[in-house]
C-alpha cells in the first residue's frame, strides 16, 4: 500500500512554497511509509524529539483497481470512496532539511503522521469536484477548503501519478491542503467533515 501527498494544490497561503500560482506548474509529490497510515480513530501520539508538528487537512481518495499510465478521461474508474485526512509534518525538521538541500521524507513520514477517517462511497456524495471539507480542533473551525479550488483535480493528479508509479488497490491521495498547517498540541481534539457529514475523530496525546 503506497501513500500519496500533494504539496502546493491550491491557490492559497498553504501553497505559497510550491509553485507559481498559475496552475501551469506539474503537481509537487510526496510520499509516505505504509507505517504513517493512523486510522479508526487511534491516537496520534506527538513524537517529543521532533520539535514542532503541524496538521493539514487533505480531501484523501481510495484507490480500487491496478492502473499504469491512465489518461485523465479513464481516472475516475480508478478510485471509489473519499475521506478525510490529516498530513502531519515535523515542520522544524523539514525546515532543516530544506536548508540543507536533503530530501523531506523523515519529516513527512514518520509513523502515525498519515490520520484518515471513514470512507465514504462517492455515490453518496456530491461530484467529488465539488465537496466543501473543514477540520476543527477542540469544537473551533480550523481549516475549510473546497475541492473545485484544486489547482490539479483528482482526476489529473491520478494521471500524472501513474506515469511514475502503478497504482494498486488500497493506495492512498492526499490530494493537498487548502491552507496553511496548524500546530497540534496534546490533547487537541481533531474533528473532520465533508459537507455537514463528520468523517474524522480523534485525539492528540
Amino acid at each position: 500500500m503506497k501513500i500519496f501527498g500533494i504539496e502546493g494544490n491550491y491557490n492559497t497561503a498553504a501553497c505559497t512554497q510550491q509553485g507559481d500560482g498559475t496552475g501551469a506548474d506539474a503537481p509537487v509529490l510526496f510520499t509516505k511509509c505504509d507505517t504513517a497510515l493512523l486510522k479508526d480513530s487511534k491516537p496520534f501520539f506527538i513524537p517529543d524529539h521532533l520539535g514542532i508538528i503541524t496538521a493539514a487537512v487533505h480531501l484523501v481518495v481510495r484507490i480500487c483497481r491496478l492502473g499504469k499510465t491512465i489518461a485523465p478521461r479513464f481516472a475516475t474508474r480508478y478510485y471509489d470512496a473519499v475521506t478525510l485526512g490529516v498530513d502531519f509534518t515535523a515542520t522544524d525538521l523539514q525546515k532543516n532539511l530544506q536548508k540543507a538541500g536533503q530530501p523531506w521524507d523523515l519529516s513527512k513520514s514518520f509513523d502515525g503522521s498519515a490520520a484518515i477517517g471513514t470512507w465514504v462511497p462517492l455515490d453518496e456524495l456530491k461530484p467529488i469536484h465539488n465537496l466543501p471539507f473543514t477540520l476543527s480542533c477542540n469544537n473551533t473551525p480550523l481549516q475549510a477548503g473546497y475541492s473545485g479550488d484544486m489547482r490539479h483535480n483528482i482526476d489529473d493528479l491520478i494521471a500524472y501519478i501513474s506515469q511514475f508509479f502503478t497504482l494498486k488497490t488500497g493506495d492512498l491521495l492526499f490530494t493537498g491542503a487548502p491552507v496553511s498547517p496548524n500546530i497540534v498540541h496534546i490533547n487537541d481534539h481533531l474533528e473532520g467533515f465533508i459537507g455537514e457529514r463528520k468523517v474524522l475523530s480523534f485525539n492528540c496525546k
